[in-house]
């Protein structure tokens, strides 16, 4: 896998340092950070007792040159509309920044990252299969 995207989940699992994780970012080229698992981070901070340090591993991670953040585009929003009227039709609703998450996986052509299984119902999605 060249290109990744990082689900909040996996974010989580790579700072428990879970080796399946691990072993996907060594293999990475390019590591998409939606900036809506960045806030779906943030709340967890700021919910915890080490918000400061959790942001500065955060800020570490950020900074490495293979890690790209992406922000909403026009073209996510167009992306972001197909998947949340597919889901709608089909009677398969997700959470909101999940369908965000997906957009961004869709838009840049990466693999998701995440251990959430009901990312399965989104057709031309590249999901990563765990085990």
């Amino acid at each position: 896998m060249t290109k990744i995207l990082l689900d909040t989940n996996a974010y989580s699992r790579l700072c428990s340092k879970d080796e399946r994780v691990l072993n996907i970012l060594g293999n990475a080229h390019i590591v998409y950070m939606s900036i809506f698992v960045i806030a779906e981070l943030y709340i967890g901070f700021r919910g915890g007792k080490k918000d400061r340090w959790n942001r500065e591993i955060l800020r570490k991670f950020l900074s490495k040159s293979h890690t790209r953040i992406l922000d909403a585009t026009e073209e996510t929003a167009s992306i972001f509309s197909e998947i949340k009227l597919q889901l709608k039709q089909a009677g398969t609703p997700i959470p909101i920044n999940d369908v965000w998450i997906a957009a961004h996986s869709i838009e840049t052509g990466s693999v998701l990252i995440s251990f959430d299984s009901h990312f399965k119902v989104i057709p031309g999605l590249r999901l990563w299969e765990y085990k």
